[in-house]
């Protein structure tokens, strides 16, 4: 997902390829558990961690955590390196700018919208 293609501007929406490329990145944030383990990978020291790292809060197996995390692997979310037995997973700061930019896109077209409203 590049930001020049999400570019949202008054009077055009996203095309179909555009939503197709953020609509996984979306679908993955949607489930509260997987939101919490980003949110945990990224507050973990170093900006790293493993699921033995950060299973501790949450009430679930390590495999489970494990398919959770490669969900947000897969939607290009998280990175992820194998270390011996762990696999250590890092945030992709990339895909978070470039979601924030979309919806902060998102929002300044339906102020300008709802502005133009107003203004009828």
């Amino acid at each position: 997902m590049s930001n020049k293609n999400l570019l949202l501007l008054p009077g055009r929406g996203l095309s179909g390829d555009e939503t197709g490329a953020v609509t996984p990145l979306l679908k993955a944030l949607a489930d509260p558990v997987r939101l919490r383990l980003l949110s945990e990978v990224a507050a973990h020291p170093g900006g790293e961690a493993c699921v033995c790292d950060i299973s501790g809060p949450f009430e679930l197996s390590q495999p489970t955590i494990s398919h959770h995390l490669k969900v947000l692997r897969q939607a290009g979310l998280v990175t992820s390196e194998r270390r011996a037995t762990w696999v250590y997973y890092r945030v992709n700061t990339e895909a978070l700018q470039q979601l924030s930019v979309l919806l902060g896109d998102l929002a300044m077209v339906v102020g300008e919208t709802r502005s133009c409203e107003a203004d009828q």
